[in-house]
């Protein structure tokens, strides 16, 4: 409804519709060009991308090695078994090794060794556990060899330098029917750990191992190899080979550790530790001597003698009645008597059945053969080896140290007295020997300081642990700093834009837009103002015009309105 008047009294009501809420969001993105629009969609996706993968890399745990070069099937068994665990696993680069998280690995390898896993690519006497029916005695001979070996190779390779071992035995077969059975042999290839290496008496465990593994097995019956084919343990080692002289070497050694040892154990506490140096050299006799002697001595100072052998031969005819060959009576079946002549005296003639000489006629005779024993000795003399033929002390001992009145640090030679009590101690403490030959020479002199190597404080940022921690934070700040740069480069412009109010007035009241004009004091360009006290036909009107906007502003509004539209100013 709408009422005009005239230009004094003109009202008019108006019935405007309520002003409709405006979303300010939709409003700025509507207000966008295309540009603007496809860089704001793009930075926010690549904003949430980079949230996302900062969070997902937060929540992703730190993954440690379970096991390394494992063969395909001990491989297949522990990923299988993973997997039915609801363990998560990874493969390394090159496949490997096997990854799991840190915090699961200790407890993932005994839950799999519980399992008996990673078996190992040897076998044990587990071959015998699922043996098949109608198994020959050949195959089963073969498969326990197979099984001692592999339980060897285990045995073997649980040492602390051993990468990797082989086991071959040979175990010939035995049969009641041969005459001479032929013993067992074994040998061993060991692979050793980078940078590692076996001792003798270590060799010798080996040896031995095996050695008592297998029945009737002779320990010079096993040869130990290892990875660059030298001979650790060779068969039927004698004493002449080169073992015997690393032997004889090593108790050389030994033997001048020992003796510098008690050197120093009776030195350093009277001239301070670091002020003492000592060197000992043993010349060793390892020469093996045996020495076989018989003599023969004779009877010495009347000792009796042991008749070996007696012979006696005569020939004619006797004077005596009594010794007449032949004659009847049993004085004639009597022995010979003893002999009763020293052993070293002159020999006496002695007649038949102990008779004196000249009882024969003239033509009679008489030989007699009398073997005595001689006195044997038979010594066999074996010398000992790794005998001490000489030995030879070096010692050398620091000045005396102290300061001058200064405060600086001077030496003084040590006093004749005491260099010649810390000679004896020396002699002492080797065993000295003026009949070997040995030798102590003790000698006083200032030593020579090296200087110190002064410590290179390395720069923080060159530290260890300053570089694993920009290491580990260098993925999370790249991602943040780059969503800066997408935030601050694509989003943030198209967000102010979006903010920018539209040039537009708000209908507040009636008249509202008027009275702004009404009321606006903003400087404009125009005439210079005429004076207060002249009054111009304009300013009449203008004056009528302000207060007729005062008054009824919803006339002034429509007349404008009319004006705009161009229709009548008055309508009915």
């Amino acid at each position: 409804m709408l009422r005009l008047w005239t230009m004094n009294t003109a009202v008019a009501e108006i019935d405007l519709p309520p002003p409709r809420p405006k979303n300010a969001l939709a409003d700025g993105f509507s207000r966008l060009d295309a540009g603007k629009k496809l860089m704001l969609g793009l930075g926010l996706l690549a904003v949430l991308a980079v949230l996302l993968a900062i969070f997902f890399m937060g929540r992703q745990s730190d993954w440690r090695v379970l096991y390394a070069n494992l063969s395909d099937k001990d491989g297949g068994a522990v990923l299988a078994q993973l997997s039915t665990l609801n363990i998560p696993y990874r493969h390394a680069e090159g496949g490997t090794a096997i990854l799991v998280p840190a915090d699961k690995v200790h407890d993932t390898r005994l839950r799999l060794a519980s399992q008996g896993l990673p078996r190992g690519s040897t076998v044990g006497f587990e071959l015998m556990d699922n043996s098949p029916l109608g198994m020959t005695q050949f195959q089963e001979r073969l498969t326990f060899q197979r099984g001692l070996e592999g339980e060897l190779t285990r045995s073997i390779t649980s040492l602390a330098s051993v990468a990797d071992a082989r086991v071959h035995l040979a175990l010939p077969n035995q049969n009641g029917f041969f005459r001479e059975q032929q013993k067992p042999s074994a040998s061993v290839l060991l692979t050793l750990h980078a940078g590692r290496t076996l001792d003798r008496a270590q060799v010798a465990g080996i040896v031995h191992l095996v050695a008592s593994s297998v029945p009737e097995l002779n320990p010079q019956a096993v040869s130990v190899v290892d990875q660059n084919g030298n001979l650790l343990a060779p068969l039927n080692e004698d004493a002449n080979s080169i073992g015997a002289d690393s032997r004889q070497l090593q108790y050389v050694r030994t033997l001048e550790q020992l003796y510098v040892q008690r050197i120093m154990d009776l030195l350093e506490p009277l001239v301070g530790r670091e002020n003492v140096r000592a060197q000992v050299t043993a010349d060793v006799d390892f020469s093996l001597v045996e020495q076989t002697s018989e003599e023969h001595r004779p009877n010495q100072n009347g000792e009796p003698s042991a008749v070996r052998s007696q012979q006696l031969v005569e020939a004619g005819e006797s004077v005596g009645a009594l010794n007449t060959p032949g004659a009847p009576g049993a004085v004639t079946n009597q022995p010979p008597g003893p002999n009763a002549a020293p052993i070293n005296g002159e020999a006496q003639a002695v007649g038949v059945n102990g008779a004196a000489a000249g009882t024969l006629g003239a033509n009679g005779r008489r030989e007699q053969v009398i073997n005595y024993e001689v006195d044997r000795t038979v010594r066999v003399t074996r010398n000992s080896t790794g005998n001490i033929r000489r030995l030879n002390a070096a010692v050398v001992v620091n000045h005396r140290t102290g300061t001058d009145p200064r405060g600086n640090p001077t030496t003084t030679p040590l006093p004749p007295e005491q260099i010649e009590q810390m000679t004896a101690l020396v002699r002492e403490a080797i065993g000295f020997s003026p009949d070997r030959g040995d030798s102590v020479n003790l000698m006083n002199a200032p030593f020579t300081r090296l200087p110190e190597a002064e410590a290179v404080e390395v720069a923080w940022w060159k530290q260890p642990d300053t570089l694993d921690l920009a290491r580990s934070l260098a993925w999370p700040a790249g991602l943040l700093l780059l969503g800066l740069i997408v935030f601050l480069g694509m989003v943030r412009p198209a967000l102010k834009m979006m903010q920018q109010p539209a040039l537009e007035a708000t209908p507040a009241a009636p008249g509202g837009q008027l009275n702004a004009v009404i009321d606006d004091d903003t400087e404009r360009p125009a005439l210079p103002v005429p004076a207060q006290n002249v009054t111009t036909p304009e300013m009449l009107r203008l004056e009528d015009a302000k207060r007729l906007a005062r008054e009824n502003p919803v006339a002034v509004a429509n007349i404008v309105s009319g004006w705009v539209s161009g229709e009548s100013s008055a309508t009915a």
